[in-house]
């Protein structure tokens, strides 16, 4: 019945790494990218910082309280963008059905390869080999008959490790899995369940699909099948962009209107080049706030008409930012464009992208 095999390569600590790296006075200590003692955000981590209890998103003065010795490191977007078309570059040696989540990770089908390999191992070993030898980093890889079954098996044996599910160990390998473990549930989700004794997959699989949707809408079917070790998904080349933003950080808090209006300005600009860039088209329109105490809110609204002017952008923003009244001085403003007014729900990752400093 299953006869694909999937290979999901995730490189480690990915841009801490590349520092490491490319500054052998950083390796072997807690490097973060992003931010710095004073003020900022944590973009990834390397593993000696996760040591602390370090990680990507986390506010870097309370990166700093956690590891006073930590070093701060500049992003360098435009190498780790280099290091990554070298990885997935080598991916397409060996299949073109190559489908990349973000610079750092991607799934590969593997089933038909360009080198007539029978065996997904092999070539998950061969790629990690070369990834080392060409670039000096490390990727850990996860070797299944789905994508989602790869996905967690990847994670399973980090930094530069390698996990292999085949599909006649697979029913039995999920029951044991800790529900925080699976891939798609996120921490709010994970908790949520754990209220009503679903602990692992052994317990989820115990709720009927109908159960499941009732608790969780549309994401009850995902985990039905999930925990049953289906999943239909092909390794798609061409990723179907849902959402498009962009969002800055400030040097100071502010909470006058009008130099939140001149951010917001500078931010939907940003915006509106990159709905252009990419012939993007979203009715959606989500304003993130984080105020100067790290709270995090957003407010959207979903239009009749596209969003895609500067000036709608702008406008549209501000009445969501202003109305209701803020309630404290703001850290950081973004804008994003959607074409669903459903937000998913964010997985933990070890780190995220800056997307306008």
């Amino acid at each position: 019945m299953y006869s694909s095999k999937i290979i999901h390569v995730d490189m480690d600590a990915f841009y801490a790494s590349v520092e490491q790296r490319d500054n052998p006075e950083y390796r072997g200590k807690p490097v973060a990218v992003g931010g710095s003692k004073v003020r900022g955000v944590v973009a990834a981590a390397s593993y000696e910082a996760r040591k602390y209890g370090i990680y990507s998103a986390m506010p870097s003065r309370t990166a700093y309280r956690k590891c006073p010795g930590i070093i701060f490191v500049k992003p360098r977007f435009e190498v780790y963008s280099g290091v990554s078309r070298h990885v997935m570059a080598i991916f397409r040696d060996y299949t073109d059905l190559v489908e990349p989540l973000s610079l750092d990770e991607a799934y590969l089908d593997v089933t038909r390869n360009k080198l007539r390999f029978s065996s997904a191992v092999l070539i998950a070993r061969e790629i990690r080999a070369r990834i080392k030898a060409e670039t000096g980093l490390t990727a850990s890889a996860g070797i299944s008959y789905n994508k989602f079954l790869a996905k967690i098996a990847s994670g399973m044996n980090k930094p530069n490790g390698m996990t292999i599910i085949p599909e006649e160990e697979a029913i039995e390998f999920l029951e044991k899995l800790p529900i925080q473990k699976f891939y798609g549930i996120g921490k709010v989700t994970a908790e949520k369940m754990k209220s009503i004794d679903i602990n692992n997959g052994a317990d989820l699989k115990k709720k009927t699909e109908i159960e499941l949707m009732h608790l969780f809408g549309k994401a009850g079917k995902y985990y039905y099948n999930a925990v049953r070790g289906e999943d239909n998904r092909k390794v798609s080349t061409e990723r179907i962009r849902k959402s498009l933003g962009a969002e800055r950080t400030f040097d100071i808090d502010y909470s006058d209107k009008e130099a939140l209006t001149l951010q917001l300005g500078m931010i939907s600009r940003v915006v509106a080049t990159r709905l252009k860039k990419k012939n993007f088209r979203g009715r959606t329109l989500t304003v993130k706030i984080k105020y100067f105490d790290f709270e995090i809110h957003t407010r959207s609204k979903t239009f009749k008409d596209y969003v895609i002017d500067q000036q709608d952008i702008l406008n549209k923003s501000m009445d969501l930012l202003f109305s209701p009244k803020l309630e404290k001085p703001v850290r950081l403003l973004g804008i994003t464009v959607s074409k669903s007014d459903k937000q998913p729900e964010v997985e933990d990752n070890n780190q995220i992208t800056l997307q306008l400093q």
